[in-house]
């Protein structure tokens, strides 16, 4: 038994040294291990995920990984803590583990009765990163006659095969086909091994089945190519027990595949930034290997490392110029020679340029340059032709007349930090081609796309849909003007594009959306400070508008005063901005008429009726913006009964019974004082006045909304101020709050009347 054992160590120290060499290229000396971890146990390399000790294996909850070493045996001793497998390789490109388990062997005397066995030993790899792998092993019933076979942890039969007896002839050295030996594959997932021999009575067989009987029978699982290399016809009468190779697959197998793998960043086996993951074959789980062109170990933070194929020159031939590169190389044949410089005698000297050669090429020239002649010709007109069209729309559209007010102005035709004139290509390539991923917003004059031009500035690039026939000079001169508007609470108008049929604008870019997403729109506004914030911004926007009507020259009127159009920074602070129905107030009668544009909910009536833009018109509308604020409610809503579609009718019927508070958001009856709702409702009763001529101006509504504001925010505010306090602090006269309304003030509600207005 002792010789048994040295000879079993002896051929397991060969084995480990001549599979060692085999796989020398595919382990190159490199650092497998985390540091500070031990590499090898006698002359097996231990890479990880596999290790020794703690912190040197990977530990995600399944076992396998770690390893136990014995060095004080002759041969030392490496194995699968927790499992008692013996290994004698490891393979990280293959993912592979070659490992040895005893064979189970019962032996008969000449009449059929068991004289010695011993007993089958399961190998258990449940609940581990291994399993025995499906393309690698063979189970074999070695002996005849024999039924051998495996079953798994519930006792249920997996595979197996027999062996019955035969004449020797068709015993043949290297021979498994079923006499004497046969062999049988396994199926995938194998992850527990007991095998078990099938006695079979002499005196109950075939004389024929039972001929040339062997003394002892095997049943084992195999590595297939020690199978085919290793057995011989004459291995079939031996007594002795003995041990065999198996190869174990290992991946990682606590979840399913690589796509579920790389959810988890943080318990991602694959380490090495120059790595893929590779699904496993046998089962779920997967591996990890280096990519082309790199070798090492991929379960290590930089562990793959670049190939320096021109150093290895009995996998990577080259007979010429070899250049490493990163993950490749290069084969170059040397100069004055071509061919291909990966074969030997490749490359060839060049060949002159013969007669032959110089005939072709002569034919192909005559047919073939008049017509690349004939379409660079026809690119050429094309190319002309689309100069001549832009030159066309930019005198069309004022570019000339805008291009002189532009140098009087700063004595350049580009604006140095003021208004400029951009080309279409400037726009095209700030706005990425006009992708759909960079549209802000769609609006009745246009779409608004977000650009970034070549100095990095942010801006909102306005792309209309269509434009009133109008003179050239007096839509550049409008241009201009609104240029040189310069309000902290207006958007700037940056430049515009006039090369194209419409001309495109150019504005500051306002990044955190409209007012009128702040209201109605899943943001809000910050409960906290909500009134005070829509106080400040009724502010700011009526002070924008104020400058606009008064102190610009000439003035200007909006035309389409709504909360769509009025953008907020990230501080919250308005911006009054979309002049696409914007006017220069008109300085005569003839002008007054114009072409009715706006937002329904927020048109003034009386501009309905007449046609005629007035800063009033801007009253009205804006008029609307604050009663959205103080409501919180839309300009129009579809959805209700036809009497409470608009806002300002359900308003203005609710002032008139003496319920208009009822319509406020609560926090602002909660949070404002009878005295200040009373004259804010004034004032927005005052805006919304069917006549033109009984509205305040902007100034006056940016004046008492200011006035208001200070009020709210003053401490007196917060106690109980006596009467005169309050109003001197308000600067206003007391109210009453039973509102006359006359018959151009209102629609006439009682009657229940629907005016209709054709143009």
């Amino acid at each position: 038994m002792a010789t048994t054992l040295v000879v079993q160590l002896v051929l397991l120290l060969l084995l480990s040294v001549t599979q060692a060499s085999a796989q020398e290229e595919q382990q190159p000396p490199r650092q497998v291990v985390r540091p500070g971890c031990q590499d090898k146990c006698g002359n097996i390399t231990i890479p990880y995920p596999f290790g020794i000790g703690a912190g040197c294996y990977r530990d995600d909850g399944r076992g396998g990984f770690q390893l136990e070493c014995d060095d004080s045996l002759p041969v030392p001793w490496l194995a699968v803590t927790g499992y008692g497998v013996q290994i004698t390789n490891l393979s990280i490109g293959t993912g592979e583990a070659w490992a040895y388990i005893n064979v189970t062997r019962h032996c008969y005397n000449s009449s059929g009765s068991i004289i010695s066995r011993n007993g089958a030993t399961p190998v258990p790899l449940i609940n581990s990163h291994l399993l025995f792998s499906q393309a690698r092993n063979r189970l074999v019933a070695l002996g005849c006659p024999n039924l051998g076979y495996f079953v798994d942890t519930a006792g249920y039969y997996v595979s197996g095969c027999m062996s019955v007896c035969g004449p020797s002839k068709f015993t043949l050295p290297g021979s498994c086909t079923g006499v004497a030996c046969c062999q049988s594959g396994i199926p995938a997932a194998v992850d527990y091994f007991e095998p078990y021999l099938l006695d079979i009575p002499k005196e109950q067989t075939d004389p024929i089945f039972y001929s040339n009987s062997t003394t002892c029978r095997y049943v084992f699982l195999v590595e297939a190519e020690w199978l085919n290399t290793k057995y011989t016809g004459g291995s079939l009468n031996r007594t002795d027990d003995f041990a065999v190779p198996v190869v174990l697959d290992w991946a990682v197998w606590n979840v399913r595949n690589c796509k579920a793998a790389k959810r988890n960043a943080t318990d991602y086996a694959c380490r090495s930034m120059l790595s893929h993951c590779v699904n496993s074959k046998n089962s779920t789980g997967y591996r990890c290997n280096c990519s082309k062109g790199y070798e090492g170990n991929p379960y290590l933070d930089d562990g793959c490392k670049d190939i320096n194929e021109c150093e290895r020159k009995g996998k990577h031939t080259c007979h010429g110029a070899c250049t490493n590169t990163p993950g490749s190389y290069t084969c170059q044949c040397p100069p004055g020679t071509s061919g291909d410089a990966t074969r030997k005698d490749g490359c060839r000297p060049k060949d002159s340029f013969t007669l032959a050669l110089k005939v072709v090429t002569g034919v192909s020239l005559g047919v073939f340059l008049p017509f690349f002649m004939s379409f660079w010709l026809y690119l050429g007109l094309q190319k002309r032709k689309l100069i001549r069209t832009k030159q066309k729309f930019f005198e069309v559209n004022g570019g000339l007349f805008l291009q002189q007010q532009i140098r009087n102005y700063n004595g350049t035709s580009k604006g140095t930090g003021g208004f400029e004139i951009f080309s279409k290509e400037e726009l095209e390539k700030a706005t990425n081609e006009f992708a759909a991923d960079q549209v802000l917003g769609h609006g009745g004059h246009g779409i608004v796309y977000k650009g970034v031009l070549e100095d990095k500035t942010v801006v909102a690039i306005k792309k209309s849909k269509m434009m009133e026939e109008a003179p050239t000079t007096e839509f550049a001169r409008e241009m201009f003007i609104l240029s040189q508007i310069n309000h902290r609470n207006v958007v700037k108008l940056l430049g515009c594009c006039l090369e194209v049929e419409v001309p495109m604008l150019v504005y500051e870019f306002v990044s955190n959306g409209t007012l009128y997403h702040y209201i109605h729109g899943s943001k809000g506004l910050d409960s906290d400070a909500a009134l005070d914030t829509c106080l400040r911004i009724a502010v700011e926007s009526a002070e924008a508008l104020a400058y606009m009507h008064s102190s610009a020259s000439p003035p200007i009127l909006h035309g389409d005063v709504k909360t769509a159009n009025i953008l907020l920074d990230h501080k919250l602070t308005a911006k009054v901005s979309d002049f696409g129905a914007s006017k220069l107030a008109p300085t005569d009668e003839a002008k007054m008429a114009t072409l009715v544009q706006g937002t329904c909910g927020y048109l003034d009536p009386e501009y309905l009726m007449t046609c005629r833009l007035t800063d009033k018109s801007d009253v009205y509308s804006f008029g609307v913006v604050l009663l959205e604020l103080l409501t919180r409610k839309k300009a129009l809503y579809f959805d209700g009964p036809e009497e409470d579609r608009s806002l300002v009718l359900c308003f203005m019927m609710a002032v008139k019974v003496g319920q208009h508070q009822d319509l406020l958001d609560s926090q602002v009856r909660d949070e404002m004082r009878i005295e200040a709702l009373e004259e804010i409702t004034h004032l927005v009763v005052r805006c919304l006045n069917m006549s033109g001529e009984e509205r305040p101006t902007m100034k006056e509504v940016a004046e008492t909304l200011e006035m208001l504001r200070r009020y709210h925010s003053h401490p007196w505010a917060q106690a109980d101020a006596n009467p005169e306090e309050e109003q001197s602090l308000l600067a206003m006269e007391p109210r009453n709050a039973n509102y006359k309304f006359t018959q151009d003030c209102v629609l006439d509600f009682e009657a229940s009347s629907t005016y209709s207005y054709s143009l």
